[in-house]
């Protein structure tokens, strides 16, 4: 492919609005353009690796079982209605209506859907298991878009769904899957980790997400320094073991007066108290009902674990006029003591029950109270695992002590079970004849977010470094002067010898300056750059490795092989990386 013929808008200057590495190479390789704000067009480069991805997804799920079908993008709203899910889907949920006044929604995932297909195409247990995929555009309104191709509100996604007769079946099922994301993300290059997570809106258990681990990742795993756990921050669990340190007599529960002390910092200041003795009030609205929660003041609330206690579909912190309008204080200044228990429920956090002589609000603006125990000056409904795990914390299943890192979600697997089979009457007919649920799972890949992830982690300062596996040509073929007879019929040369082997070639044919095309050639970063110079009379041509800087002179008629030994020795290199970081 002829360069001058591509479109490759490359840019020297970052793009104002472009916070991360990927979102600056994606605009300034030119992969990509924003329409609107988390909205993209891809233009011919970066639509390339898009089908890169797509290609080992295919051929890992097909490997797998799986078959490929196109579901609908406008989904009727009675469907989702069946499911329980228009409106606890939330605002995420792109509504619209016909000019019949019918409602839809833009699909940000497809149960619903392949439910009802499967629902009226497979009434038999001698047609399953079965496992239906698809990619697809998908659209969320997200409240926030952000890092490019990582948080849209228009994206790419491969979703697929599994139907078992049983339990049994969808493990299996689920296994399969798992495997196959295994090797779909290690053939790309990523370096990932699958980690165990909260199932969110799709709802299940069992559910894993596998993390392209990077510096600017928005998720924070918990892992542990010895053994193998990892899990979300979300759904890492904390271990309760309850303190050993003596307690003696603890004076009576006095009020103190804590002018503009709001914060835990403050009060550590104002008081000379360590935050573990803070008790940390929050007054959440947990669907209809108030709940208050206790922290202590060194550690932080898990709404997602709050909302599991529940099984709540909204979780979201009280209003002002909620707050005032239970304790008669503004928030920073409330507290359990003296609520009463009909209206409002108190669930702590288990670390809470450490908290022997603490201060918490006086429900009165400027006050607090010293001296509270948890029991003696206030009732707990109950006590729980409701805060975020820690650096240091012990490891829930024996491994060590835990450790953070960051992480963009590529994958996500789930075993749905029966939750959606059952209110959508999705049934089989077993050996007897009596209908029986089917046991469903579902299997998401984000294929945009993936190229921002790829890029995140194979880059310099220089620009991208393309995994061979994705990249949108293996060769950029640069002639040092394209106005030079010699050098150009060399170059159109070397790239019919290559594109006759199988290879995708870029030539770069401009009559721009060497320096240019060097520049925009790292910038884009295919993996191999043959440069085509004065040497090409004496049958030589310069070949650099992106991804090291190294540099070899190769004659033509050895060309081809050498080529081709490279971008296999990238492949598998790329690959055994990948690998090596699963052990």
């Amino acid at each position: 492919m002829k360069q001058s013929q591509y479109l490759i808008p490359t840019l020297r200057e970052v793009p104002a609005d472009a916070e991360i590495a990927s979102h600056k190479l994606l605009i300034r390789a030119g992969l990509a353009r924003q329409l609107a704000s988390g909205i993209y067009s891809y233009l011919p480069l970066g639509l390339k690796v898009i089908q890169k991805i797509q290609t080992i997804v295919r051929e890992e799920m097909n490997r797998a079982g799986a078959q490929e079908v196109l579901l609908p993008a406008m989904q009727p709203a009675e469907l989702w209605e069946e499911s329980g899910r228009w409106e606890a889907y939330g605002p995420e949920l792109v509504r619209l209506k016909d000019r019949h006044e019918r409602r839809f929604a833009l699909g940000p995932t497809h149960e619903e859907v392949i439910s009802c297909l499967v629902r009226d195409e497979v009434n038999s247990y001698k047609k399953l298991p079965l496992n239906l995929y698809q990619i697809q555009t998908k659209f969320r309104d997200e409240v926030r878009p952000r890092f490019g191709l990582i948080r849209c509100r228009e994206f790419i996604m491969k979703d697929a769904y599994s139907f078992d007769t049983s339990w049994e079946g969808l493990d299996k099922s689920f296994q399969a899957m798992f495997d196959a994301y295994t090797r779909i993300f290690t053939r790309i290059g990523l370096n990932f980790r699958a980690v165990e997570a909260d199932a969110g809106s799709i709802g299940g258990t069992g559910t894993y997400e596998f993390m392209a681990l990077c510096d600017i990742g928005e998720d924070t795993i918990a892992y542990a320094t010895e053994g193998t756990y990892a899990a979300n921050l979300e759904k890492a669990e904390v271990v309760y073991k309850p303190s050993d340190k003596p307690t003696g007599e603890v004076p009576p529960l006095e009020k103190i007066h804590t002018p503009g002390a709001r914060t835990i910092e403050q009060l550590q200041q104002s008081l000379g108290i360590a935050a573990s003795q803070i008790v940390k009030s929050l007054l959440y609205r947990v669907d209809e009902k108030l709940v208050m929660v206790l922290v202590r003041g060194d550690h932080e609330l898990n709404e997602v674990k709050l909302k599991n206690l529940y099984d709540a579909v909204e979780v979201r912190l009280a209003s002002e006029a909620e707050i005032r309008g239970l304790t008669g204080a503004p928030a920073g200044f409330i507290g359990p003591v003296g609520l009463d228990p009909q209206a409002v429920e108190i669930v702590a956090d288990n670390y809470l029950q450490d908290v022997t002589d603490g201060v918490t609000g006086a429900n009165e603006q400027d006050y607090h109270y010293r001296h509270v125990v948890p029991g003696r000056d206030f009732a707990v409904s109950r006590y729980a695992d409701l805060r975020n795990i820690m650096e240091g914390d012990d490891c829930p299943r024996g491994g060590g002590k835990i450790a953070f890192a960051r992480g963009i979600e590529v994958g996500h697997v789930f075993k749905l079970g029966t939750k959606y089979s059952k209110p959508l009457g999705v049934t089989f007919l077993d050996e007897n004849g009596r209908a029986q649920e089917m046991v469903m799972g579902c299997y998401g890949i984000g294929i945009s977010r993936i190229v921002a992830a790829v890029i995140e982690q194979h880059h310099d300062e220089n620009g991208i470094i393309w995994p061979v596996s994705v990249a949108p040509f293996h060769v950029h073929v640069i002639p040092i002067n394209a106005k030079l007879e010699e050098q150009r019929a060399v170059s159109e040369r070397i790239s019919e010898m290559l594109t006759a082997a199988g290879l995708e070639v870029l030539y770069d044919d401009r009559p721009e300056r060497a320096g240019v095309k060097f520049k925009d050639a790292d910038l884009i970063g295919l993996p191999l750059r043959i440069t085509v110079s004065d040497k090409a009379q004496e049958g030589v041509v310069e070949v650099r490795v992106r991804r090291t800087g190294e540099t070899h002179e190769v004659k033509l008629d050895q060309l081809v092989p050498f080529v081709q030994e490279w971008l296999a020795k990238l492949d598998e290199t790329a690959i055994e990386f990948a690998r090596s970081r699963q052990e």
